[in-house]
């Protein structure tokens, strides 16, 4: 731990952020279609709320985990939720992080198979052994990693979106063509967005705890914060952007492997790669979480029984199918991920109401 508060750097923190909440459903361009696209024109306010909120709760989760020195997401969900609520929202997270990490291996399988052909257990397999041989080198391991390739993903996306734009100007009509709120997960775009932000930072507090103990800087938490919440929001607005102008990709489980086919061959080959690395980054985040919460219940020396045992269930859980698994379990779990969400901000205002308390007067 001490290695990493020396060498991590505000980018870093905003490329793990990053890279933990991105995946095989935000990558494939499921998710965005599902919180953001089916919302026409509103999709805009959707995806700006969604940043904000991302750079806040990002921030506060940061604080946090440096506060009571975490090392999960246990310490401060019990921290601001209490021992009853925290419970049932540790538990919550701990069942997500997990769920996110099968949704992972499966996205995984369902773009080889869209783009390549092959049998999806191939790329299921793949993406368990790449995240599990990660984990097992620690929370310093996943930080390089998601240093190195989340930057390549962003590019990736804003490129195939630019492209886009460029062929398939997108125009009013089309935007308005898309306004189809009653076909959305959750019919309201403030609340669609909100779910997206809560079942998303379900994954990203359990890594961004306890980097926030190790960073310990005010100055490298706003930093990673906000770069990250950028980071993020600009991904949605590319991929959001790039849906709408080719509708037609809305029948695929991986749309935007489909629209970068429509550009060039060779750009859905690259694009493959792209969001083989976003769902790799995912992957690892759920897989690490999950581990590291277990291993406080049943002690350190079981940490690699865990994460090899977690990894065979996992392939297991993938067999449910992407799209399936991306609907539905990312709805439901993003609803209870709302009294986590709610316990930040009760803890935000209630230290804000201690530093206002004027002090007793002698």
């Amino acid at each position: 731990m001490e290695k990493i508060e020396r060498k991590i750097s505000g980018f870093q923190i905003a490329a793990t952020f990053i890279g933990v909440t991105i995946g095989a459903g935000f990558a494939s361009g499921q998710e965005v279609l599902q919180f953001f696209t089916l919302f026409g024109a509103d999709s805009v306010p959707a995806l700006l709320l969604a940043t904000v909120l991302f750079i806040f709760f990002g921030w506060l989760v940061l604080r946090l985990g440096a506060r009571v020195n975490a090392k999960s997401h246990r310490e401060v969900i019990m921290h601001t939720s209490g021992k009853t609520l925290g419970t049932v929202v540790d538990g919550v997270i701990t069942f997500f992080l997990f769920g996110s990490y099968s949704v992972m291996l499966a996205g995984a399988g369902a773009s080889l198979e869209q783009q390549f052909g092959l049998p999806p257990q191939a790329g299921v397999l793949g993406m368990a052994a790449l995240s599990l041989g990660t984990v097992l080198f620690g929370l310093s391991g996943i930080v390089s990693a998601m240093s190195i390739l989340v930057p390549l993903i962003i590019v990736g996306v804003v490129g195939v979106s630019l492209g886009v734009q460029n062929i398939f100007p997108l125009g009013l009509q089309q935007i308005d063509a898309f306004s189809h709120p009653g076909s959305a997960v959750i019919p309201l775009w403030p609340l669609s967005a909100v779910t997206y932000v809560s079942y998303n930072m379900l994954v990203a507090v359990a890594v961004l705890s306890p980097l926030g103990a190790a960073a310990r800087s005010e100055k490298k938490f706003m930093k990673g914060a906000l770069l990250g919440g950028l980071g993020l929001g600009l991904g949605v607005l590319a991929i959001n952007l790039s849906i709408m102008a080719i509708p037609e990709s809305f029948g695929f489980p991986i749309p935007m492997v489909y629209i970068a086919n429509t550009l060039l061959p060779v750009a859905g080959v690259i694009y493959t790669v792209v969001l083989a690395a976003a769902v790799y980054t995912t992957a690892v985040g759920g897989l690490y979480g999950f581990t590291i919460r277990l291993t406080q219940a049943l002690g350190k020396k079981n940490f690699r029984t865990v994460v090899l045992v977690s990894t065979l269930v996992a392939i297991i859980g993938s067999q449910l199918g992407f799209t399936n698994l991306v609907r539905f379990l990312y709805t439901g779990v993003g609803v209870g991920g709302f009294l986590m969400l709610g316990g930040f901000v009760y803890d935000f205002f209630r230290a804000g109401l201690h530093r206002r308390r004027p002090g007793p007067v002698h």
